[in-house]
């Protein structure tokens, strides 16, 4: 009998949860094998080092611009880094451009850049900056209270008497996104759209209808996706989920299992959450960055599927934690990757699976098996899929695991992955004991092991109680 492993049950508590794979990536096909199966996540090539922590990427005029540390730079196509200028540190910034000026909202303030020369915009009537976008020739910020547009002639000044304001709720602005030529201003509980309607003073007037009465939990913790705008937050007095919305008409996208995973956090902690879309093979990633969780959501398979499609991503070898990738920017042919905690930066690949040249795990678990109450056999148990991608010299080992109650699992038992080049390597445990009435298997490999996993076939061999 075939056994599905897109995704996976456990127990907690008195509780069903969603077990989502680790490091492995549903992909909807159908191969003859099965309709859907795993592939590796992509690994991390180290191509060099900067002057910091990656805090934002943008691909601007064919060329990688990064904020690291306190410096912004252009990360070359020979991988040599080139400091523009200082920009303030901490926290994220957020990369915009315009015609002329690349912009960069960091440390509370505005800086734009012409190609040659790197300037604040210091004028006193421009406040605070959390965030900002370019619109109709405009750069738009906002300190958290008003809309705050650029002159047109001047994006050095500001005229206090064009400021907007975010008024349907008063809770406060926490970041701008442009969608369609529109701005999307994100508050905490409700997200209002302005257009430009050429005013006199503030150009951009509400459009009424267009409101969606629920908000995002941070600056960064939005963006735009597939055409609308995905952000975690909610409604007030709602727990914090993951949407996506435009023109009034919002969608949960968060399973009851992401919305447990986002109650393990503070709103504070949620408030850091990074989030950015990556659209590549068929895949329509929106990354969703927690402290020690990233799970990603693939609109493209849940279309295929008709079911939410969430795996997660780590840098550990067992178990969730902090996935050491940030900032994904397509350019040069490649989608270049900074590191959240070091001064490195690098490019996906997806031959190999390692993060920064350490070994990495994987893992994913299936749903229930049930036999009527009944009890069963598990003669053999057998993943099929491509192998023979392995690094060369090394024979890498998976193990699978059991548990009858979704809490405690057996001892895990080994088998060899297969060698390089050995491309009919056949995945089998054998006599793998029996259940009274119901049973979880598990797997798990290491980056060594970067194998594609298509199905999970059971020998097993019914009894009744």
């Amino acid at each position: 009998m075939q056994i599905p492993i897109l995704s996976g049950i456990f127990a907690d508590g008195a509780d069903y949860r969603t077990s989502y794979p680790k490091n492995m990536i549903p992909v909807p096909k159908g191969t003859g094998i099965s309709e859907g199966y795993l592939r590796p996540a992509e690994g991390i090539v180290d191509l060099g080092t900067g002057p910091g922590v990656s805090r934002g990427a943008i691909n601007w005029n064919g060329a990688l611009y990064r904020v690291m540390g306190t410096q912004l730079v252009r990360v070359n196509a020979n991988n040599t880094v080139t400091t523009i200028g200082t920009v303030g540190g901490g926290g994220r910034v957020t990369f915009t451009y315009g015609f002329d000026y690349l912009a960069v909202a960091s440390s509370g303030q505005l800086w734009l850049y012409d190609g040659v020369t790197l300037a604040q915009v210091t004028d006193p009537d421009l406040g605070t900056v959390i965030d900002v976008v370019w619109v109709d020739g405009y750069f738009m910020t906002t300190d958290g209270e008003f809309l705050i547009v650029t002159d047109l002639d001047n994006p050095f000044s500001v005229n206090p008497l064009k400021y907007g304001s975010s008024e349907a709720d008063p809770d406060p602005v926490v970041a701008l996104l442009t969608l369609r030529n529109e701005v999307y201003a994100l508050n905490r509980y409700t997200i209002e759209v302005f257009s430009n309607t050429g005013l006199p003073n503030f150009p951009f007037e509400r459009i009424e209808g267009a409101q969606i009465e629920k908000g995002s939990v941070g600056t960064h913790a939005n963006c735009v996706y597939m055409d609308q705008v995905a952000f975690l937050g909610g409604g007030f007095n709602e727990a914090p989920s993951i949407y996506v919305g435009a023109n009034g008409a919002v969608q949960k996208i968060g399973t009851r299992e992401i919305d447990e995973i986002l109650a393990t956090y503070t709103e504070a902690q949620l408030a850091t959450a990074f989030m950015q879309e990556r659209v590549y093979n068929n895949h329509a990633h929106l990354i969703v960055q927690l402290p020690n969780h990233t799970l990603v959501f693939d609109g493209m398979a849940s279309r295929e599927l008709n079911a939410p499609v969430w795996f997660k991503l780590a840098s550990t070898l067992v178990g969730d934690g902090q996935y050491l990738i940030t900032d994904a920017t397509y350019c040069y042919d490649r989608w270049n990757v900074g590191h959240p905690n070091t001064n490195q930066f690098g490019y996906l690949v997806d031959n190999i699976s390692t993060h920064w040249g350490q070994t990495i795990g994987w893992e994913f678990g299936t749903l229930i098996v049930y036999n009527s109450g009944q009890g069963a056999i598990f003669h053999e148990l057998e993943l099929i899929g491509i192998t023979g991608n392995v690094p060369f010299g090394i024979n890498p080992t998976i193990w699978t695991s059991y548990s009858t109650d979704g809490v405690t699992f057996s001892v895990e038992k080994p088998i060899s992955a297969g060698t390089i080049g050995q491309r009919d390597k056949r995945l089998v445990w054998l006599q793998q004991g029996n259940m009274r009435f119901r049973r979880i298997q598990k797997f798990r490999g290491t980056s060594a092991a970067h194998v594609a996993v298509a199905r999970l076939e059971a020998r097993i061999e019914p009894l009744a109680f």
